[in-house]
């Protein structure tokens, strides 16, 4: 057991607690392990009726995954350690998607990455006046993965592009309207609502406790979102933002020009290819491994980490231009990966 994670029985709920507060609760390899085993001893234990996942600080429930060891060992030209752990993130993510009892992630401050992986595929999502989502994966040259792409993909509209693309942060009424959220519980009511799930094991009593959430700009902002962001490609999108003069198109448009061009191309292209009754947990986890497998050696995912959270001088210097993006480019990222596909199955050791 790791020390960043508290993982025990209380009343009739199996409780997962992240305890790394300064580090923003970052999920490192071995608390997702921690979180998957939990989940597979108490997926038959008739004791806990519910799972119920939480975390240590105000300032974050989980702002991503823990990148420095991703980061080294991929500067050590070792690509296998961050395939092996985005391969094990994502088969617990599809996990918690297809999970037989009730999953409740209470969501405090920042969401984001891997953070969204452990909670948003939940059943019961949790909000409150601090909840800030987001997939930023474009800004350090990856794509909104961990089954993000799947939650973007079904978003009203084309909220999906546009939230991927840029990174917006969404409070919890913009998180509700997009799918990544359920319900709004102030979170002075959460001792006590925690207290009642572990007492009686039932899920019903969230909604005694929901409230409306106050209003996010997302759902104003949907048509124009939408009359922008329906292209079919990123090109697409900077040539209908460049069209028009007005604020909201100007601060998109600085927005996506800090971004990689490869990532937010790749992106709307699995949005695109996610959006459809088809579509599941598995096919999108697929897709995002496809991007992932090959973003060290071929992505810019290692220069992205670079400029964000090594030299922090945000100067990234990504291997395509906004506007110089070979569309051959999208296709050799996506393609499939043959033999070394993606497989939710537990890898037999």
């Amino acid at each position: 057991m790791t020390a960043d994670i508290h993982i025990r029985k209380k009343g009739r709920v199996g409780r997962i607690t992240l305890t790394r507060p300064k580090a923003l609760n970052a999920l490192s390899y071995e608390m997702a392990m921690a979180i998957e085993a939990a989940l597979e001893d108490w997926r038959t234990d008739d004791d806990v009726a519910l799972i119920l996942i939480d975390a240590e600080g105000d300032k974050a429930f989980c702002a991503g995954g823990d990148i420095q060891q991703l980061y080294d060992t991929g500067r050590a030209g070792d690509y296998d350690y961050g395939r092996r752990f985005w391969a094990d993130e994502y088969r617990l993510n599809a996990k918690i998607a297809g999970y037989p009892k009730p999953y409740i992630a209470f969501m405090q401050g920042f969401v984001m990455g891997g953070g969204v992986g452990i909670s948003c595929h939940g059943s019961h999502r949790i909000t409150c006046e601090s909840t800030q989502i987001a997939m930023p994966e474009c800004g350090i040259g990856l794509v909104p993965d961990v089954g993000g792409s799947l939650i973007l993909a079904r978003a009203p509209g084309r909220l999906g592009e546009y939230l991927g693309t840029t990174g917006t942060r969404m409070g919890p009424d913009d998180a509700i309207y997009a799918g990544f959220a359920d319900t709004y519980v102030p979170q002075l009511m959460w001792p006590t609502l925690i207290a009642k799930l572990s007492e009686t094991g039932d899920p019903s009593l969230i909604t005694d406790h929901a409230q409306t959430p106050p209003p996010g700009p997302l759902r104003a902002l949907t048509p124009q979102i939408t009359q922008h962001f329906s292209g079919e490609t990123l090109r697409d999108i900077l040539n209908a933002l460049r069209a028009e003069d007005s604020d909201f198109a100007r601060d998109t448009v600085k927005s996506l020009s800090r971004n990689s061009p490869l990532s937010m191309a790749c992106t709307i292209e699995m949005i695109h290819r996610l959006r459809g009754p088809a579509a599941d947990i598995g096919r999108a986890l697929g897709l995002e491994y496809r991007f992932t497998y090959r973003a060290m050696e071929q992505g810019d995912f290692l220069e992205g980490i670079r400029a964000a959270i090594i030299d922090k001088d945000r100067k990234p210097h990504w291997k395509h231009g906004l506007d110089s993006l070979p569309g051959s480019a999208v296709a050799q990222m996506l393609q499939p990966l043959g033999k070394d596909a993606l497989t939710l199955e537990e890898a037999k050791t």
